[in-house]
């Protein structure tokens, strides 16, 4: 396979975009490797295979290995050594950050709504909440030590967050639309649009029938996953009926998807080359972004 002009130029353009931010966080963005092809392939990476992945986004060895010590020790990760080689998988928490990741990164759209809600307080004197945690499970904050979710179809399970907390469910309430002035849906909006005004260009080559080498293919892969999961992880990913209108996820999630299966058969050529072991579930790889 022949290297392409036109995608070369539009991951260069991707790169240059991701370097021009105040701060490159490397840890994250190994995360992202970790948790989109490393994850679905046993969980366990070599540290060179890392380094030549996100090498091709710019960054240097030496920083890898800083941002790989710094996740092994909070957690995330855990090291072996095998001779001079360096091994890493994924520790009980990166795991459980994971399965809560994937189903809002990989959804095919927005989930179905059957008019429920769960409202939780923090009550009184009570230790404060994990909004985080909250956050990820889909809660909105309405107000001080309040946290509501529209219950959809696949929501994850909250009994352990919620644990403490004074909490009632029931059915829809008047308005619910108006939901979307408790969040900063116009800053999400505006991230989507800037996602996809970002990616059109590779999405473009690809669509024209442009073919990456494989480690392009893996490093395209990398940014748009890590690109998308910061957008993603912070819209709780409300259903149709309770977005704003002219909402863009819905855009911006069909060009991810449409990149990301044009990517997939050169990027998982290059990982099989680099000795990662094989998918542990094909069937759901095949299916991610499916709704």
């Amino acid at each position: 396979m022949t290297k392409d002009a036109g995608i070369a130029a539009a991951l260069d353009a991707l790169n240059a975009r991701l370097q021009a931010r105040a701060r490159l966080r490397v840890w994250s963005l190994v995360v992202t490797v970790f948790g989109d092809a490393v994850a679905p392939r046993g969980g366990r990476v070599a540290l060179v295979v890392l380094q030549e992945i996100v090498g091709r986004l710019g960054v240097e060895p030496g920083a890898v290995r800083t941002a790989m010590s710094r996740l092994a020790a909070d957690g995330w990760v855990e090291r072996e050594r095998q001779g001079r080689n360096s091994f890493f998988s994924l520790g009980r928490h990166g795991r459980h950050a994971f399965d809560l990741a994937t189903r809002r990164i990989y959804a095919g759209g927005a989930p179905a709504w059957d008019g429920r809600w769960t409202v939780a307080f923090v009550p009184p004197g009570a230790a404060h909440a994990d909004a985080a945690e909250l956050d990820a499970l889909g809660f909105v904050k309405a107000a001080q030590g309040v946290f509501l979710r529209p219950e959809t179809a696949g929501a994850p399970d909250a009994s352990v967050a919620l644990s403490g907390l004074f909490v009632v469910r029931g059915a829809s309430a008047e308005h619910p639309e108006t939901l979307h002035a408790l969040w900063p849906s116009r800053e999400t909006a505006a991230a989507y649009g800037a996602f996809a005004a970002a990616f059109s260009p590779l999405h473009a080559a690809l669509d024209a029938g442009a073919r990456p080498l494989p480690l392009e293919a893996i490093a395209a892969r990398t940014l748009l996953v890590h690109e998308w999961r910061r957008i993603v992880l912070r819209d709780p990913g409300l259903p149709e009926r309770l977005l704003p209108r002219d909402w863009p996820g819905g855009e911006a999630r069909d060009l991810a998807r449409g990149i990301y299966r044009a990517l997939a058969e050169p990027s998982e050529t290059w990982l099989d080359a680099a000795g990662l072991p094989p998918l542990t579930d094909t069937e759901s790889f095949v299916r991610r972004w499916e709704g």
